[in-house]
């Protein structure tokens, strides 16, 4: 919500913009201020906001986009029980398309998505990506696990040590969760996440038994090899958040290392992956598929040349999207409506 607070009347003013979430803002010194402003179907957009009068007007948006409201899926927020008697946060979306009904009696799929940070969050705002799977059938779960902003110091401050274990455990429980409500097909549970989301996506592969298939986008696959190698301004972003490698920290990233635990993985995974990627560099995604690829599960590699830490260029994000989605349809078994699409999957 966007508001203004008078600091010498201790006021507040509640200020209806038709938007859900509010950043980056920048004071006028002329009674106005101006921010970018997010919502659930709505493209991102900087308003310039009156304080006086309360006006709002659009001064641009990201994308001139015309897609009907009856293809997106409006996010619900839920909570769940999790391990250590705590409590899980997350946004649960619906399979979306107005053109198309499920059969009768058939629960969708699910793709539960983990943040990257991993102290990152999610919010209720458009993510035409996510929209591209619940336009196509599938319900997803973006799980803010232990350890996310967004829901105080303490919850945030639960990953500490614990990374690549209540991560793994939020997640797994909010797939039981959504199973015991009946919202979701058992046998059809998906995964996926981008940079440290890519590592609770390979670790939940490796050390559960959840899910049936998953995808990396440059994510994390030896914990001591990103502690050693990763730029510097996170160089010892990880001591907190799992141990210092001269404190215990060696072993513990020995456990927690899907790399290191490959022969506890029983599940098909494909990986994208830029060649330019500095802070995953595509050694750590090559490892893993190789292992993967050795143990006869079904895998896939795309390396897109030119691109670094998170896809910049549409073709590669599409291609990502499609690549995911088609990967999901050959394991699980159905086929894709989207023509003329096809990668090369090893193992299948």
């Amino acid at each position: 919500e966007f508001g203004v607070l008078d600091l010498k009347t201790r006021n507040y003013k509640k200020v209806d913009t038709g938007l859900l979430k509010h950043d980056r803002y920048g004071w006028t010194g002329a009674g106005s201020v101006y921010c970018i402003a997010f919502s659930e179907i709505k493209v991102p957009r900087i308003l310039r906001v009156d304080i006086d009068s309360g006006k709002v007007d659009v001064i641009h948006e990201s994308q001139k986009i015309s897609i009907d409201s009856g293809y997106f899926s409006i996010p619900q927020k839920i909570s769940w029980p999790t391990s250590h008697g705590d409590t899980c946060y997350g946004l649960y979306y619906k399979p979306a398309n107005k053109d198309y009904q499920p059969p009768k009696g058939e629960l969708p799929p699910l793709l539960v998505r983990a943040h990257g940070g991993p102290t990152g969050g999610y919010a209720p705002i458009l993510d035409l990506k996510l929209q591209y799977f619940t336009s196509r059938g599938f319900a997803v779960l973006c799980v803010d696990y232990r350890g996310s902003t967004g829901y105080g110091k303490q919850y945030r401050h639960r990953l500490r040590n614990m990374w690549g274990v209540f991560d793994i455990d939020d997640c797994s429980s909010g797939v039981k969760h959504l199973i015991d409500i009946g919202e979701v097909d058992k046998d059809r549970i998906c995964i996926d996440g981008r940079s440290a989301g890519g590592y609770t996506t390979l670790a939940c592969l490796t050390f559960t038994d959840v899910f049936k298939v998953g995808v990396s986008h440059f994510g994390v696959t030896d914990l001591q090899g990103l502690m050693e190698d990763t730029h510097k301004f996170e160089s010892r972003y990880l001591d907190n958040l799992l141990a210092p490698l001269d404190n215990g920290g060696r072993e513990i990233c020995k456990q927690r290392s899907p790399i290191h635990n490959i022969d506890k993985l029983n599940t098909a995974i494909a990986f994208f992956q830029g060649d330019e990627d500095k802070i995953v560099p595509p050694s750590q995604a090559e490892m893993m598929y190789n292992a993967v690829k050795s143990k006869g599960l079904p895998t896939m590699y795309v390396l897109f040349q030119g691109e670094q830490h998170g896809f910049r260029k549409a073709e590669n994000i599409k291609a990502s999207l499609d690549g995911e989605f088609y990967f999901f349809g050959k394991v699980l078994g159905f086929e894709p409506a989207d023509k003329g699409i096809e990668f090369p999957i090893d193992n299948l």
